[in-house]
């Protein structure tokens, strides 16, 4: 059984890491989720995890989330890229390939 790595050790990663800001009771978080998993099988370069806002509040406070679902693409601990509401796959795509 492996540790759980911390929020700051995953972001600090040399490989670039998408981050889905979300909330349970959200709808457009709900219709993100899908897009954001079939991000995820055709980009393995990018590693993508999900932050529930309302369990990590600090986290969500120090990156200065204002409404989900937000989504930020962090490299080496540095935010590279954020975008807030929902976006079709491909859009998603083309803003993530200008970073990797």
């Amino acid at each position: 059984m492996t540790q759980r790595s911390s929020f700051s050790d995953i972001i600090q990663s040399e490989q670039p890491v998408l981050v889905d800001f979300f909330a349970e009771w959200c709808g457009p978080c709900k219709t993100l989720a899908p897009i954001l998993k079939q991000f995820a099988s055709s980009t393995p370069e990018v590693r993508v995890i999900k932050i529930d806002v309302d369990k990590n509040p600090a986290i969500a406070s120090k990156f200065q989330i204002q409404g989900v679902p937000t989504v930020m693409l962090f490299k080496q601990g540095k935010p590279l890229w954020r975008q807030s509401g929902v976006m079709p796959l491909q859009v998603l795509k083309q803003e993530i390939s200008k970073f990797i």
